[in-house]
């Protein structure tokens, strides 16, 4: 089914303490993986918490990528959202696994905004009812 974009939902377990508290290290992780997955950054902003861990976005053109670490659980969820065709948010993925080497992890990918394959229209979800 077409989509206007794809969203990788990732979380990474059992990774390195230090690496997950270091803004720094984060932020050029994040960075090489948007340009491994071919998007084009746009603008960055990363936030060091106390007395432990990072979020960060960075804005691409074709969407987002954000991180947020929880280093005392050795945790980082990440999400790697694309639209189009050009960009593939699953090489990002396999440079994030590569760096912060995770004894495990979970992904889910989310087709988002969903076209109709025979129009290429937007199909719209059904209203909620209260």
């Amino acid at each position: 089914m077409n989509a206007l974009g794809r969203h990788i939902l990732a979380e990474y377990y059992s990774c390195d303490i230090s690496a997950l508290d270091n803004i720094t290290f984060l932020e050029n992780c994040m960075r090489d993986a948007v340009v491994a997955s071919g998007a084009t950054i746009i603008d960055t902003k990363f936030h060091q918490f106390s007395p432990y861990g990072v979020s960060g976005v960075i804005v691409i053109a074709e969407s987002h990528m954000a991180i947020h670490t929880w280093p005392e659980y050795g945790y980082a969820a990440i999400d790697f959202f694309t639209c189009g065709d050009r960009v593939d948010p699953w090489k990002a993925f396999d440079h994030m696994s590569l760096t912060l080497k995770p004894l495990n992890h979970s992904t889910k990918e989310i087709k988002r905004g969903l076209l109709a394959p025979e129009t290429d229209k937007l199909l719209e979800a059904p209203p909620l009812t209260l």
